[in-house]
């Protein structure tokens, strides 16, 4: 019952798919970091899903790449993208640290957060057009949908391993009540994400080891920036690096598709 409870809580809170109402008591987030990577396992699969049936209606590149850049925006609910906005204005603001945090508050969005949001998206929707019109299609699809696992394998490691920015928040309750199952919860990230990075190689091998380098890559800049800007992470760095994570394992397909051979 409180692995249930656990898997109710991740999808309540980092999806829009319907789960049974129950008052959340702290115990019930003791493991639910842990089945976080389960949004993603969903995301995934109807991310291949709908690339099957594109495939299947013979529709044209662009309009199953625009399909398939919806899907985790209508599953999550965009709540990612949200903190990706927050923390892109606040990295143009070019304030001190406490000034920035003061920005991940705002409710309101400025300019740079829309420009950076739009070159994000472009880069993804040409990487998913480039993908989808090379030979090997199925395979680099599969390993940018099991990127959605991957991904937030990574981000729930930074929960429980990263020192947090702000002693509030979302994220800091969390990151608090998963400390009391941190062992426990850092295994079963570890496993999913090892389960993970394996189906990524073997479905697109060699691509596959180029997809896992730029997921990475991304880990090591999200640290980085999230420490020099911030003093440490928040829910909204969290977010920021969910997009950044995911646009640089669509990008490595691109590139993986033009360069290596599957």
């Amino acid at each position: 019952m409180k692995l249930l409870r656990a898997i109710a809580v991740a999808f309540a809170q980092y999806s829009r798919i319907p789960v049974p109402r129950f008052e959340w008591k702290e115990d019930d987030m003791r493991y639910s970091i842990a089945a976080f990577p389960l949004v993603g396992a969903v995301i995934g699969l109807v991310f291949f899903g709908v690339f099957r049936c594109a495939e299947h209606f013979a529709l044209p590149d662009t309009a199953a790449a625009l399909l398939l850049t919806a899907v985790p925006l209508i599953i999550t609910g965009g709540f990612h993208v949200d903190g990706f906005m927050d923390v892109a204005d606040a990295l143009s603001s070019y304030k001190t640290r406490e000034e920035k945090l003061a920005i991940l508050k705002d409710p309101h969005i400025g300019a740079f957060a829309v420009i950076r949001l739009a070159i994000c998206g472009l880069i993804y929707i040409a990487s998913l057009i480039i993908v989808l019109a090379s030979d090997s299609a199925p395979g680099l699809i599969s390993g940018i949908a099991t990127g959605f696992v991957l991904s937030r394998c990574l981000s729930a490691q930074s929960v429980l391993n990263f020192r947090s920015a702000k002693k509030e928040g979302m994220l800091y309750y969390e990151a608090t009540a998963a400390a009391k199952g941190r062992k426990v919860n850092i295994t079963i990230v570890t496993i999913i994400a090892v389960i993970a990075a394996w189906f990524m190689a073997f479905f697109a091998w060699p691509a596959g080891s180029l997809l896992l380098f730029a997921a990475l890559l991304s880990f090591i800049w999200y640290k980085h920036i999230s420490y020099k800007q911030f003093g440490g992470i928040t829910g909204d760095t969290a977010g920021y690096f969910v997009v950044i994570c995911e646009t640089s394992i669509a990008a490595a397909a691109a590139l993986a598709s033009v360069v290596l051979p599957i």
